[in-house]
């Protein structure tokens, strides 16, 4: 975990733990621990361990994050751990070594050097065995040098499928969101079971005729993948049925079902539904009851829906509207702070006379902060409800607290068109000056410094600062961070001047400190004329319900509509990039001129003529479908063009310095439908496929890196990823869906068909990027490629040139926010114990998926 963040959740956990908690988002760090064990017998409860105390320094963000220690026993099977013995060094340069440590009362391992720490685990089976691994409190595992996803919100969620080794086996848990860890070895009771741990279930609305989407785990403790089961539905007399795909063997899969819409006898507030695993020959393999609640849609509620992303089933809540009678009222759009249940953010607030409020849920309690897949997220549920409630979109407005509040500074900057109004509460605008914000907080107590660490303030920032080595490592290490450029709030501020803000923030806040909410007051001061900025009189981080239920945050939003298209005569808009955020109003920019830059456009438009000014802009769309009257002329950059008035829209391409009129983009360039960078390709309902065709070691290796990021995007993002082997992979099976491919051209049966044309192609030993040639079995990458039979997929491409560079892939974490991946990245294995010197090349494809020089940075 990266040391700023670990950090960072110190400090947020220690700062909510001593601030008054009141209200209905009581449960900062979320639910209650799950304790019973349902899914077989408890085979072994471990005791015993050895701890590491990692005592690090934090330091600032890197381009490349990388694990030293997980380095050192990625793929050993043997660790050589031992009690006593030192695998590195602290901060200081004194030999950490492995200590001993015993479980408490509850059969949990707590220590504060947990908190940045690792865990080792020894279990000898007499034999080969099956069993789940029943782990919480870290954040992954290496099991006999394999990594699994872990437990880092300590809920006890997780439930890894092994095959034990005979004899000894070790396990290597790494540092969590807190500073305890528990495991256990469960003898499952059946090869295929439902657990109830973590479901996704509707409330069950009496208006609702349709089938209520649900989500529940199944457990495959068999070697063979099985396929052919149904999950069969009961409520009362109505029955719904749901074919599941394939469940790969030794793991734990969420599978989508559907739970029938019935009668439902007047005043009744609960029903019972009956879920059965049938096979092929409906033989019921496993049996499980629910209780879910009866509500009316017009009262607070839970609403489940299938979200394109990955065909998962997320949630969202809502406190609807007390007129129940109006279409087109507002809608107020609120996101939950981290580790808050979309539940009890809606829960939060009464319900209003003019409007609807919608509380998505970031994927996860704590997800990806709104950013990443939790962006992707809020905008489903947007579209979601606007679509079931019929709103109106001149009066929808955003806001949110906490990590919510950033959520609203976020995404009221990369969607300035889509908000009347929006209100930050509590809220920081940037996420990593916000990690980073926990090094001033350090600072600025020379005492606390002193005694944590032994040191003066300058020592501790220059010791803490990233090092780099030379003006090329500089220039890699801004190409990689570009890619994070979707993120960087503050480089989009002047977006805000498409609506009105109203910033409340408590007096004597410790955890988003006010010294973060007052520097957005002054930049805001320096050029908008339209926002309100309150803090509440001794106000600490949550201070009850109107720490966002604000009523003059309510009056505020009255006050502002949003312009329809045609009365945007004047109107500026920033872009990092067209894939996450193309369009402000009237204007779209389709492609940049350098990938992942930022691009600004300015607007001043009257009855004849439109005037664009723009920056890193390559190709721009004007849409005329909301004019009445379309202007006579556009000049752009000081270039004229006439405007056919027969034309629902006008696309322009800048020639050098001219521009001219074009037609659109074809979907083979880049565009909004596809744009990179490298996390892209996890979207579009990704299938994974992993290669088959090389030997054992290689075989084995593929398919862990592809069960694991299936594991990963699960735990992370509430998610359901596709595993297929390339041998019955057929591309016709997934038409428009994203491909996640593990192998390279000796190894993977797909590699040849779906990537001829890519200028990156790896095989063993060798890798040729754009025609130069790597050569060693050393070497990895990542990278995202067009699909090709396809204008909206693409290929995700997780590859190595051997077994050194199939290592090097496991260092990287790129199904998490706050991570930097242009559209590709070639290392070495080296990056993992050192980062970013282990990176030869990193960069952008450019428009027609090519690689240009100018936007690639080799490590030479």
């Amino acid at each position: 975990m990266n040391r700023i963040l670990s950090l960072f959740l110190f400090f947020v956990f220690v700062s909510l733990t001593a601030q008054e908690r009141e209200g209905n988002i009581v449960e900062y760090f979320g639910k209650e621990k799950v304790e019973d064990v349902h899914e077989g017998e408890v085979l072994h409860i471990f005791t015993e361990a050895l701890i590491y105390k990692e005592q690090q320094l934090p330091k600032d963000t890197e381009a490349v994050e990388y694990d030293p220690l997980f380095a050192k026993f990625i793929g050993k099977a043997k660790s050589g751990i031992k009690k006593g013995k030192s695998t590195g060094k602290n901060y200081r340069g004194e030999p950490i070594i492995w200590e001993e440590i015993q479980v408490n009362e509850n059969s949990e391992f707590q220590d504060p050097g947990l908190g940045d720490g690792y865990l080792y685990l020894e279990y000898e089976a007499d034999a080969e065995e099956i069993v789940l691994l029943d782990a919480s409190g870290h954040t992954s595992v290496l099991v006999n040098g394999f990594p699994h996803e872990g437990d880092y919100y300590d809920f006890g969620w997780n439930l890894i499928p092994l095959k034990l080794k005979k004899g000894k086996n070790e396990f290597i848990l790494s540092s969590g969101r807190f500073s305890r860890m528990r495991a256990r070895l469960i003898k499952p009771k059946k090869e295929l079971q439902f657990t109830q741990r973590d479901m996704t279930l509707p409330e069950i609305l009496i208006q609702q005729k349709e089938n209520f989407p649900a989500a529940i785990r199944i457990a495959n403790t068999s070697e063979k993948n099985i396929e052919n089961v149904k999950v069969v539905a009961r409520v009362a007399n109505a029955v719904a049925e749901t074919a599941i795909s394939a469940l790969p063997a030794l793991h734990v899969r969420k599978v989508p079902f559907e739970i029938p819409s019935a009668n439902i006898p007047n005043g009744k507030k609960e029903v019972q539904v009956v879920l059965e695993l049938v096979n092929a020959n409906r033989k019921i393999l496993d049996v499980h009851t629910l209780s879910l609640p009866v509500k009316s849609k017009y009262e607070h509620h839970k609403k489940t829906f299938v979200s394109n992303i990955d065909g998962s089933v997320q949630y969202y809540s809502m406190a609807p509207s007390l007129d129940t009678v109006s279409e087109n009222q507002a809608m107020f759009f609120s996101l939950h702070g981290a580790s808050v249940e979309a539940v009890n953010q809606a829960n939060a607030y009464q319900q209003k006379d003019w409007g609807h409020i919608v509380a998505p849920t970031n994927r996860r309690p704590f997800g990806f902060a709104w950013e990443d897949w939790g962006r992707l997220d809020a905008l489903e549920v947007l579209a979601h409800s606007e679509n079931e409630w019929k709103t109106d979109a001149t009066h929808t407005y955003l806001t949110g607290h906490s990590m919510g509040g950033h959520g609203t500074w976020y995404l009221g900057a990369t969607y300035p068109d889509k908000f009347a109004a929006i209100a930050p509460a509590a809220g920081y605008p940037d996420l990593l000056l916000y990690r980073e914000s926990f090094k001033r907080r350090i600072t600025d107590n020379p005492q606390l410094l002193q005694e944590r660490f032994k040191m003066g303030v300058e020592e501790f920032n220059k010791r803490t600062a990233v090092q780099l080595n030379s003006k090329k490592e500089e220039d890699l290490s801004a190409m990689i961070k570009r890619a994070g450029n979707t993120s960087r709030t503050l480089k989009l501020i002047e977006n805000y001047l498409n609506f009105g803000i109203y910033v409340l923030h408590g007096e004597v806040d410790s955890v988003v400190p006010t010294f973060i909410a007052r520097d957005m007051r002054e930049r805001l001061g320096t050029f908008h004329n339209d926002f309100v900025y309150y803090e509440y009189p001794n106000g600490t981080h949550w201070y009850g319900n109107h720490s966002m239920d604000w009523p003059l945050i309510f009056d505020f939003f009255k006050a502002h509509d949003k312009k329809t298209d045609e009365n945007q005569n004047d109107f500026s808009f920033k872009t990092a990039s067209p894939g996450v955020s193309e369009k402000a109003h009237y204007i779209k920019i389709l492609q940049q001129e350098r990938p992942f830059e930022i691009s600004n456009i300015s607007v001043e438009k009257d009855s004849t003529l439109l005037q664009i000014f723009t920056e890193n802009v390559k190709t721009i769309e004007v849409d005329f479908s909301e004019f009445s009257v379309k202007p006579d002329s556009i000049v752009i950059d000081e270039v004229r063009i006439a405007v056919n008035k027969e034309l629902k829209s006008l696309v322009m391409k800048k020639m050098k310095s001219n521009w001219e009129v074009t037609k659109k983009p074809g979907y083979q360039e880049k565009g909004p439908h596809r744009y990179g960078g490298f996390k892209d390709a996890f979207k579009n309902k990704p299938v994974l496929v992993y290669a088959t065709q090389g030997s054992d070691r290689e075989n084995k290796w593929y398919y862990h890196r592809a069960k694991f990021d299936a594991e990963k995007f699960y735990y992370r993002a509430n998610g359901d990823l596709t595993l297929v082997a390339d041998t019955e992979f057929n591309p016709e099976d997934y038409p428009d869906q994203n491909i996640i491919l593990y192998g390279n051209s000796d190894n993977h049966a797909s590699w040849k068909s779906m990537l001829k044309d890519s200028p990156i192609q790896v095989s063993k030993g060798e890798m040729t990027v754009d025609g130069k040639t790597l050569k060693g079995k050393d070497l990895g990458a990542y990278f995202i490629y067009p699909r090709k039979d396809s204008d909206l997929a693409s290929i995700g491409v997780i590859t190595a040139t051997g077994e050194q560079g199939m290592k090097a892939a496991w260092a990287n974490d790129y199904l998490l926010n706050g991570t930097f991946y242009p559209d590709f990245m070639i290392f070495k294995d080296t990056m993992m114990h050192e980062g970013l010197p282990g990176i030869e090349a990193a960069g952008f494809f450019d428009n027609s998926w090519s690689i240009e020089v100018n936007d690639v940075i080799w490590n030479e």
